[in-house]
């Protein structure tokens, strides 16, 4: 389905900005610390948009089970690896993250 593929690529992006702000944030925290907090708030927008586009990735698989049954296994096995990566990429940005308000 395309639809899914243009929604995987699109949390990819939003993931890949989300690290990219969470770094920024972290490089920057001593010497510029309110640019640190505005790249730390980009960085937690990011993962909000995330977030969101997953939820329609779901969304969308559950209106096709609904409506033509299982979903083809090759999407299934493409969305699945993705999610999990996905899973990865978000927990890694957490952990930047986190350690961004920790100090």
């Amino acid at each position: 389905m395309k639809i899914i593929k243009k929604l995987v690529k699109m949390i990819d992006e939003e993931l890949a900005d989300a690290k990219k702000y969470a770094e920024c944030a972290l490089k920057m925290r001593e010497e510029y610390p309110m640019l640190a907090n505005v790249f730390y708030n980009l960085s937690m927008e990011e993962m909000k948009h995330m977030n969101m586009l997953h939820a329609e990735v779901v969304k969308v698989i559950e209106a096709y089970k609904k409506e033509k049954g299982e979903p083809p296994a090759a999407m299934l096995a493409i969305w699945e690896y993705k999610h999990e990566e996905h899973i990865e990429a978000a927990e890694e940005v957490s952990v930047m993250q986190a350690m961004f308000k920790k100090v």
